[in-house]
């Protein structure tokens, strides 16, 4: 099946297979790593800090608000201390804080924080609560606060929620604002602003967004999604966002570095049609979006207490006793594809692409998950689904399956001539190494015929290892005994699989011993089907190889063991179609197998020679 399962390999062939080798798993695992960004440099943290200590003229840098308190409150005494406006919408609920108009409390109706599915996922909560995470819209005169951060103000509603709206006032400094707030089906709140100019002499005013997010970056994201920040490799967190339908993006270790917004001048990027810019974790994200069709300006800064990003609209000019209106959106919930795609198709530039599909394969991961979708949908499972897609990726490639077994069945025929012609030319390595050439033309065999339909599978398992971490719609998802397609496999061999009375994940959290005996059922299926494959293929001659090719089922049990159950069910369906394909092509030309053997073996029965 590999290049290096044929006789009489030269020292530079074995260094050539083990080199393939590693280059594989390099390929097949490596891959989250390409998506980092390199760490932060020196110069630029120094750039950053210099600015910050200048004071750039700019008003979204007026919009920082005063240090807060240590944080000793609890989410709920948090919620107490300030007057609020309830809401209760069809997918969301929580409450604005009055003081700023800031959304500081958001629960996902339809998301859980953990599988047992026991609390809502808090994706908001005050700022002086552990890990708070606020978003609200501001109004700024230049660099002066007059719809600012501590400004309280009147709700005429005391709750809002679906078709309902609610409606709140502040006055101050010759101004009067009115602000509606409504939230539609998802997760898309709408602030609609009036604000009327009470004095005798015109006014301009900006409105100033602002997504804060408080402590360290791995705590604020666990606090949602436990265990999140260890798989920053495979889906992108931290500040994403659209200038003039050119995405940005900016993973949290570099904002904590003190890297700001991508291509922006001072700190500073501009846009002049439109766009948004939030922060995103694996599955949620909170984002500013403010009018579209008209340009922004936006700076992100890592503060004493806090992560700031700030979106400052465009300015609008309010003639004495005039009123202007003025509505900029917040999306706080859920990446799911319809939801975000739907907003794109509303007018949102490239908010679809909120999910990371990546780079490399965007489209492939992308569409792979269309396929996924679309194929859930007819059988009703992701689970399904995923066995279909199997079946759906192997059917156009059982013609080159079949060519490449019958090439391994002539393999696993030429072993005694391979052998005999190694002893034959023990002493003469490149005679030896020309008579197994013409012994390959001779019977049209071809060693590398097995690694051509891996090759072409490679990069859908990539995809779907990517698919499986950053899509939603797999989070939490069961299917017979697993409980989260997204997640590793529950069961353990140390709890019997689930016969003994400890948990699973209990069992893998041991040191060392947890490592072997916390291997789920899927992993081992994996590398039992794996050990048949090899079992049905041609054994390299040479003992070093031979070692290698059968420590590799373990190996890739234990690796395997760490990545989402999805992924090893798609594995391990493939490795038994595959291992029925082979053993079929084998027997149908003649070939005895290590797996009929084994067989025999087992039944009493000796070893016979099928019949040519």
């Amino acid at each position: 099946m590999l290049p290096n399962q044929q006789n009489g390999m030269e020292p530079q062939d074995q260094r050539n297979f083990i080199i393939a080798m590693a280059l594989m798993i390099v390929f097949v695992f490596g891959y989250q790593f390409f998506v980092l960004e390199p760490q932060a440099k020196r110069a630029n943290e120094a750039r950053e800090a210099a600015q910050a200590e200048a004071g750039l003229e700019t008003p979204v840098e007026a919009a920082t608000p005063e240090p807060l308190e240590e944080v000793i409150k609890t989410v709920d005494e948090a919620l107490t201390e300030t007057s609020r406006v309830a809401f209760d919408a069809n997918r969301v609920d929580g409450s604005i804080n009055l003081s700023g108009a800031v959304i500081d409390d958001l629960n996902l109706k339809d998301h859980y924080r953990t599988v047992e599915r026991t609390e809502e996922l808090r994706l908001l909560r005050p700022a002086n609560a552990p890990s708070g995470y606020t978003v609200g819209w501001n109004w700024f005169d230049g660099r002066d606060a007059i719809a600012g951060y501590r400004d309280n103000w009147t709700a005429t509603e005391e709750s809002f929620g679906g078709d309902n709206a609610t409606v709140l006032s502040l006055e101050k400094d010759g101004l009067r604002f009115q602000r509606t707030i409504s939230v539609d089906d998802n997760y898309m709140f709408t602030f609609e602003d009036s604000v009327t100019n009470l004095g005798s002499e015109p006014r301009t005013l900006m409105p100033i967004g602002t997504v804060r997010r408080y402590g360290g970056w791995k705590e604020f994201v666990d606090a949602t999604d436990p265990g999140s920040s260890r798989k920053t490799g495979f889906a992108h967190q931290g500040l994403m966002g659209s200038f003039d339908s050119a995405l940005t993006w900016r993973n949290y270790n570099n904002l904590f570095k003190g890297r700001g917004i991508k291509k922006a001048e001072d700190g500073i990027r501009v846009a002049e049609t439109g766009g948004w810019l939030g922060l995103t974790d694996m599955y949620w994200m909170a984002a500013l979006i403010p009018q579209q069709g008209e340009g922004f300006r936006a700076r992100v800064r890592n503060l004493e207490n806090h992560l700031e990003v700030l979106v400052q609209g465009a300015s609008i000019e309010i003639a004495p006793g005039a009123t202007e209106t003025v509505a900029n959106q917040i999306f706080a919930g859920a990446k799911e594809y319809d939801v975000v795609n739907t907003y794109q198709e509303a007018g949102i530039p490239r908010f679809g692409d909120a999910i990371d599909w990546g780079n490399i394969l965007y489209y492939l991961t992308k569409g792979l998950f269309f396929v996924l979708n679309w194929l859930q949908g007819i059988v009703g499972s992701f689970g399904w689904a995923i066995i279909a897609l199997v079946v759906l990726v192997k059917l156009p490639l059982v013609p080159l399956y079949n060519q490449s077994y019958k090439s391994m069945a002539k393999m696993k025929k030429l072993a005694e001539p391979m052998k005999e012609i190694s002893e034959r030319f023990k002493a003469d390595p490149q005679r030896r190494q020309q008579e197994v050439m013409k012994l390959y033309q001779r019977e049209k065999a071809n060693p590398l015929a097995g690694c051509v339909p891996i090759l072409l599978t490679i990069p859908i398992f990539i995809a779907l290892y990517k698919t499986l971490y950053v899509t939603i719609e797999m989070r939490h998802t069961p299917f017979w005994f697993i409980n989260d397609l997204s997640a590793p496999d529950p069961t353990a061999i140390g709890n019997l699989f689930g016969l003994l009375p400890w948990a699973a994940a209990d069992v893998k959290a041991i040191p060392i011993l947890g490592f072997v005996i916390g291997i789920g059922i899927l992993p081992i299926l994996y590398g039992v089907t794996m050990a048949g494959i090899q079992a049905l293929s041609p054994p390299p001659p040479d003992p070093t190889q031979r070692t290698i090719m059968m420590a590799l089922p373990f190996v890739f049990m234990f690796v395997f063991g760490g990545f989402a159950a999805g992924l090893v069910l798609y594995w391990v369906w493939s490795n038994i179609l595959s291992l029925g394909q082979q053993y079929f092509i084998m027997r149908r030309n003649g070939v005895e197998t290590q797996l009929d053997k084994l067989i025999k073996r087992l039944l009493g029965r000796g070893s016979s020679t099928p019949a040519e």
